[in-house]
């Protein structure tokens, strides 16, 4: 039994912290004393610690009892405490989704005898995991994930609702999107290249460019074309533009009967409560991983997975938090049983890359019935 802490008690950092707690002593904590009451009251065998991470001393002061520490802070946090965490020679799990490089602290992880896997959710995340392992497989030539997580029930305007924080939304509508054509980094606006795609039991669902590639642009070389695209209900993106082309999401402020502030901190108070998703609402997560290459023989062969998960009632945890939340917990019981070892940053394609790993995680999501379902052509 080892002791971890979590760092982040929202809805995703609070279903890691329970789920780890049927192995581990686990502390979760959070600048939210109300954050803290909910998670306990949903699981009295969690202890909680109220931290502020951007207090630097005090956070590695706290982190020195643990054995692991799990970063689920919202992305702009994450870097910096991701940096403070491998500064503290805590072994760390994180899934923020932070715009900065993470390899960036690659060579500080290394120096401090650190092992730090990152990016370790659904998409990125899981989705990186299985072309981990199949890049080792096969010759791949092709990478397409189409990932997105929608609410069961739709709402006029935006058909939208979310698990986490709207700036971390608005993060993923504004941040660049980079993907890979033809062996070369194209990037482009995110939001772009709108498609139309078609999924078993939800119907079609739209698809734009966004940037979840992030470590894979650098890692995966040998893969002449990648992308990752954002999934949605028809009509979110055309709502989402005009707020973003109407100046809705600048940072630059405004003076407003003397008072000043960014029309992205008006917005994000505003679409906290249109997109706040409800404790016990039902929403979905659908992904569909797609690898194109060739087998030793040279034969060509594609390989999909399917993702289709929902709600669970049972324990009144969203899909989101499942299928993100139980990916980084079973990172975390593999790296606590010693099935990797290795020191320094690593995205999830080089902990997928170890078949052992890749097999240890399917089973870990499958005990938990988050299914990817697969499909050989």
């Amino acid at each position: 039994m080892s002791n971890i802490i979590v760092l982040g008690a929202g809805m995703v950092g609070r279903t890691m912290a329970i789920d780890l707690t049927k192995k581990h002593r686990v502390t979760l904590s959070d600048f939210s004393e109300n954050a803290l009451q909910e998670s306990k009251q949903k699981c009295q065998t969690l202890n909680t610690l109220k931290l502020d991470v951007t207090d630097k001393k005090n956070l590695q002061k706290a982190l020195h009892p643990f054995d692991l520490v799990v970063c689920a802070v919202p992305g702009f946090l994450g870097f910096n405490t991701l940096k403070s965490i491998i500064e503290a020679k805590k072994n760390v799990i994180d899934i923020s989704f932070f715009p900065e490089n993470s390899l960036e602290l690659d060579a500080l992880a290394k120096q401090n005898q650190v092992t730090a896997i990152v990016d370790c959710g659904v998409a990125p995340g899981m989705g990186n995991i299985i072309l981990g392992y199949y890049n080792e497989q096969l010759n791949l030539s092709d990478f397409e994930c189409l990932v997105g997580g929608l609410p069961e029930v739709k709402k006029w305007p935006f058909n939208y609702k979310a698990p986490f924080s709207p700036v971390d939304v608005i993060e993923e509508y504004t941040r660049p999107a980079r993907y890979v054509e033809n062996g070369h980094i194209v990037i482009k606006p995110a939001l772009s290249d709108v498609e139309h795609v078609d999924f078993e039991g939800v119907g079609t669902l739209e698809s734009f460019n966004s940037d979840g590639l992030r470590s894979l642009v650098y890692t995966m070389p040998n893969i002449k074309n990648m992308k990752e695209k954002t999934l949605r209900y028809p009509s979110h993106i055309e709502y989402i533009n005009v707020l973003k082309a109407s100046g809705f999401f600048s940072e630059k402020k405004l003076k407003i009967e003397g008072i000043e502030i960014s029309p992205l901190e008006f917005s994000s108070k505003i679409l906290f409560n249109e997109w706040k998703l409800g404790a016990t609402e039902k929403e979905l997560t659908v992904m569909r991983i797609t690898l194109k290459g060739a087998d030793k023989a040279g034969k060509a062969k594609t390989v999909i997975y399917h993702l289709h998960d929902v709600y669970c009632e049972k324990t009144q945890t969203s899909s989101m938090a499942r299928t993100t939340g139980y990916t980084a917990t079973a990172v975390a019981n593999l790296f606590l049983e010693g099935l990797f070892a290795e020191k320094g940053v690593f995205p999830p394609e080089f902990i997928g890359k170890h078949k052992g790993c890749f097999e240890y995680v399917l089973a870990y999501l499958k005990e938990r019935n988050v299914i990817y379902r697969k499909e050989v052509l």
